[in-house]
């Protein structure tokens, strides 16, 4: 089922691996289901015993929930006819019932109750029930294998699946540990928006340092992510997940060889709420003012000045994806410093002044690859090799991706 030509340099990739129908499927079933982490929230989300949120791991629908002896996670399917029985996104319970049969679950995903199961009795006699032999250890919800590490938690289908560590890498971790350090995370509020594209260009958007300083009008304008900023671009050792590091430059708001000619630039422009770029260094930070971090294939951590979030791929078919922002603090942030980061909250997200640019460009792409399934697109920025770099004119991370991709598709 290869789509490259040839085993060479995956700088070009062929548009049908964003159009391919059975490609999609295989890579439900290797990435998203098979030998990966997903993540599926953070456990600011479930607090209490009995909270739970509905998510889903690559088209699969599952339940994040708080036990009383951790958090688990469970596939959205009962165990007798296969319904999708939770419908709220949100909510608290004992347990878990399913409303077509009444069949009931632990909060572990364990079966405990199934109506009727030794019959009903008429005149005398037992009706029906289910056989003697029915053992209801073999019939409960799929549970998934769970990790947690810094209050944010993953999943996996495959409990053969390597470390949750060893899935990172230590380059990845470091910056990983750098955002979820230990601190009590306070939950902010959430966007969601569907867009018409491929799962992987959003990836593909966040291991990309070349668009940021051209495309967005915010970034380029205000100095918040441009080529002449310092920077630098680490990957883990095969190559799945990057962090793109950046640190805002002083040349905010001035002409440059890096903004010359590029029509996004707009000098002349101005905030009416200047709260927007009441930016605020934290001790946290080390240095850079945003690290933005993707982890293969599920996840993007956000960290842009004073604003960290998560944002949740979600894959609807080939040529769509669900995204969910889940826009968080801290727990001992002052009041000014919550307000701060709503505020600069809204650079991104569907609306946001920065990230909604993101969203068309990814559409009108795929647009694009449906027109021409038989062309490829060029990933040649900086070369063919796929390594680490101190500078952002180069498309390393993309091409990283794709080596891997490979390594796992074509196996």
């Amino acid at each position: 089922m290869a789509v490259w030509e040839s085993k060479e340099s995956s700088s070009r990739i062929p548009f049908a691996v964003y159009t391919d129908e059975q490609l999609h499927q295989r890579e439900l079933e290797r990435l998203f289901y098979r030998g990966h982490w997903c993540y599926v929230g953070l456990e600011a989300e479930i607090p209490k015993v009995g909270d739970f949120k509905r998510t889903v791991i690559g088209e699969r629908s599952v339940i994040m929930v708080r036990g009383e002896d951790g958090v688990h996670v469970v596939e959205n399917v009962c165990a007798h006819r296969g319904m999708q029985f939770c419908r709220e996104r949100h909510g608290n319970r004992k347990e878990f019932v399913c409303p077509y049969h009444q069949w009931n679950y632990r909060l572990n995903g364990d079966l405990q109750g199934v109506p009727f199961r030794r019959g009903v009795k008429q005149e005398g006699k037992i009706q029906g029930g289910m056989p003697k032999e029915f053992k209801p250890e073999e019939h409960g919800l799929t549970r998934l294998k769970v990790a947690t590490r810094g209050g944010v938690v993953f999943a996996s289908f495959d409990h053969e699946v390597e470390s949750l560590e060893d899935f990172l890498g230590p380059e990845i971790t470091r910056y990983f540990d750098r955002l979820f350090n230990g601190r009590q995370l306070k939950i902010l509020g959430y966007n969601r928006q569907r867009i018409p594209g491929n799962w992987k260009l959003m990836q593909e958007n966040i291991k990309d340092p070349y668009h940021p300083g051209l495309l967005h009008t915010w970034f380029v304008t205000y100095g918040l992510w441009r080529a002449d900023n310092k920077s630098q671009l680490v990957m883990d050792e095969r190559h799945r997940h990057a962090a793109m590091i950046s640190t805002r430059g002083s040349g905010t708001g001035s002409k440059a060889d890096v903004t010359s000619g590029i029509t996004s630039f707009k000098e002349s422009m101005q905030i009416e709420d200047k709260r927007l770029l009441d930016i605020v260094p934290e001790e946290w930070w080390g240095g850079p003012t945003a690290v933005m971090m993707t982890v293969f294939p599920s996840v993007i951590f956000q960290q842009q000045v004073n604003s960290v979030s998560t944002r949740h791929i979600q894959p609807d078919g080939k040529g769509s994806f669900d995204f969910v922002w889940t826009h968080f603090g801290f727990e001992d942030d002052s009041e000014e410093m919550t307000e701060r980061r709503l505020i600069q909250a809204n650079l991104f997200g569907p609306a946001g002044f920065v990230s909604a640019d993101d969203g068309e460009v990814i559409e009108l792409s795929q647009y694009g690859f449906e027109q021409k399934p038989f062309h490829r697109a060029v990933a040649e920025l900086g070369g063919y090799g796929v390594e680490n770099t101190d500078h952002m004119v180069t498309e390393t991370l993309i091409r990283g991706m794709y080596e891997y991709w490979r390594t796992v598709m074509e196996d």
